[in-house]
């Protein structure tokens, strides 16, 4: 194990980042936001990070292994006996910072045991996603206490979305707004930027002689890739349909997906879906965004959706549904075609109308498919928005600002 108090930063607030996810064991945009969040904070403060898994060797980062004595339990159980040792491992911390559920119980124990402030970033609400019950089962209980507790109690909570501080106010709405700051995620646009190579392309077997629309993501409820492959059926019979979509969260899903992935490629050519289900390099998926002509991102619940942001990075125009923050990432009509959406109010983001939502998905990436010059211009825009508007430099100052506020 890496101990975290062995390496000073060049600051002189003490900052300890709570996280399930961090690299090499990144599985979402949290654990995306971490890693940067982290590099561009240690410039400003001695950054510790407290994460799960295996040892890592970076300096100033603790990872943690379930406890021994919860072999076998609940995962959400496990999740809380991590977070008691991370909580330990912060021992002269001047801030804790968690983000997610999974580590939210962590700075709210930390917060009690030293007096320091604890900020929550949130990524996601559980309240929002009432589809995990299926996969935590009795844990989903467990997983709503941790976050609650930890939210309502937090002296500051950091939303990565106007949409996303509605969405606490709704959840949770005994916190207090001027508790809410709105600081985004950003985007690395040095590793996310067009890579004109084919090495990848040619590997997986894209045709580049052919539209292709991209999906990238994990098989979730929220992230919608069932009503995408519904739509699919309603493209140009050229176009190819390239997924990049592994790490199921339950068999039910798996299996759904499955079956909508088989009856697309019997409605289409041998060769019009290629579905990746392992998770690739970074750089690979980079090239595959690069000559994607469309990116879309079919979500039902997306707090920002930094995968949008690594699209127009990419230099690539984006379909996206306009739900939680992504109106706020994607310009509908300069950097890509926001899908209308209107949601049943039960915290599934289930489409009152999946039908239409599903026919609205269709023509919306049918109209950029048929329009390359189009998608063209709009995938230029993007980078450009993604330059301005959101660099991790300017994310980590404004967290610093949040930090300072509270001491």
């Amino acid at each position: 194990m890496t101990d975290s108090r062995t390496k000073p930063g060049p600051g002189s607030l003490r900052v300890d980042l709570f996280t399930r996810e961090y690299p090499p064991e990144v599985y979402g945009g949290a654990g995306v936001h971490v890693e940067y969040l982290a590099r561009d904070l240690r410039p400003l403060a001695d950054v510790r990070v407290h994460c799960f898994g295996a040892e890592r060797d970076e300096p100033g980062v603790t990872a943690y292994p379930d406890p021994a004595g919860l072999a076998g339990a609940n995962a959400a159980l496990r999740t809380m006996g991590v977070d008691l040792a991370m909580a330990a491992g912060a021992e002269g911390t001047g801030i804790v910072h968690s983000h997610t559920w999974y580590a939210n119980f962590a700075g709210h124990t930390a917060k009690l045991l030293y007096g320091v402030p604890h900020v929550v970033t949130t990524h996601s609400l559980e309240p929002l996603r009432p589809w995990k019950a299926e996969q935590l089962g009795g844990g989903y209980a467990l997983s709503s206490f941790c976050e609650r507790t930890a939210i309502e109690a937090a002296d500051a909570v950091i939303a990565v979305s106007a949409g996303m501080k509605r969405d606490v106010l709704t959840a949770y709405p005994g916190v207090d707004p001027d508790r809410i700051r709105v600081v985004y995620n950003g985007i690395d646009t040095t590793q996310y930027a067009p890579d004109r190579g084919t090495a990848v392309i040619e590997r997986l077997g894209i045709d580049l002689n052919r539209p292709s629309v991209v999906f990238v993501g994990r098989i979730t409820r929220q992230k919608g890739l069932p009503y995408l492959l519904r739509a699919c059926h309603e493209l140009p019979p050229e176009t190819q349909i390239v997924l990049l979509a592994g790490a199921p969260d339950t068999p039910g899903i798996a299996a759904e997906v499955e079956t909508l992935a088989t009856r697309l490629r019997e409605a289409r050519d041998e060769h019009g879906v290629i579905w990746v289900q392992e998770m690739l390099p970074k750089h690979e998926v980079v090239q595959v965004l690069t000559h994607a002509t469309v990116f879309v991102c079919p979500s039902i619940y997306e707090p920002m959706g930094i995968v949008n942001l690594e699209a127009m990075a990419c230099e690539t125009a984006v379909v996206a549904t306009a739900t939680g923050g992504i109106p706020e990432v994607v310009a509908d009509g300069e950097t890509g075609l926001l899908v209308p959406i209107e949601q049943v109010p039960d915290g599934t983001g289930t489409p009152v109308d999946p039908d239409k939502f599903v026919a609205d998905l269709a023509a919306t990436m049918r109209r950029l498919i048929e329009d390359p010059a189009l998608a063209a211009r709009m995938g230029l825009a993007g980078r450009r928005r993604a330059e301005d508007k959101f660099s991790w430099a300017t994310i980590a100052e404004d967290t610093l600002e949040v930090y300072r506020s509270l001491l």
